[in-house]
């Protein structure tokens, strides 16, 4: 038994960074091209053909938007993989402690359905411009068309003071998709 303990300790690090789209390799240093879409919509245009086209979301929630969330300066953004369109904004190593995740696509939905399985306690969101919008503590989904979409955030704070920025950050990025 401890010998699986040990080995599951090595291993499931570099499960989680490999899983959660950490990689060394670039599209620039394999010579293909990347088509990126500045909106939702653009990607639905874009081709079927052009698999590696990919949300920009790192430009569609900026940083200014995100520092606004959590009220606290953060680093640059750091965009998911070409799979997984997302950008996650980390506080500084100095703090406060502060992360913004923004997810667009099945990505968003699988986090919202695995969380509704999960027994979380969701309630609906007037205020977003959307065909749903729900939000649970320190993270709110809404879906735009086939489009589903989450903001994500950790604070070291009471979630019910994260409620209205949340809806404000929601109902800025529903408008841009």
């Amino acid at each position: 038994m401890r010998k699986w303990v040990v080995g599951a300790a090595l291993v499931l690090p570099a499960a989680v960074a490999i899983g959660c789209g950490a990689s060394t390799s670039s599209t620039a240093s394999s010579g293909t091209s990347t088509a990126v879409a500045s909106t939702a919509s653009d990607l639905t245009e874009t081709s079927t053909a052009t698999t590696q086209a990919t949300l920009d979301v790192c430009k569609l929630f900026p940083q200014a938007d995100a520092e606004a969330l959590v009220r606290t300066p953060l680093n640059p953004g750091e965009p998911g993989n070409l799979q997984n369109p997302s950008c996650t904004y980390n506080g500084p190593t100095s703090g406060p402690t502060a992360q913004v995740s923004v997810y667009i696509g099945d990505g968003a939905k699988k986090t919202y359905d695995v969380d509704k399985g999960l027994g979380h306690t969701f309630t609906a969101v007037q205020g977003v411009t959307a065909d749903e919008a729900w939000e649970e503590d320190s993270a709110i989904f809404f879906r735009k068309g086939a489009t589903w979409v989450q903001i994500g955030i950790v604070l070291l704070n009471d979630p019910a003071e994260n409620r209205q920025p949340l809806e404000q950050a929601a109902q800025k990025l529903a408008s841009r998709i």
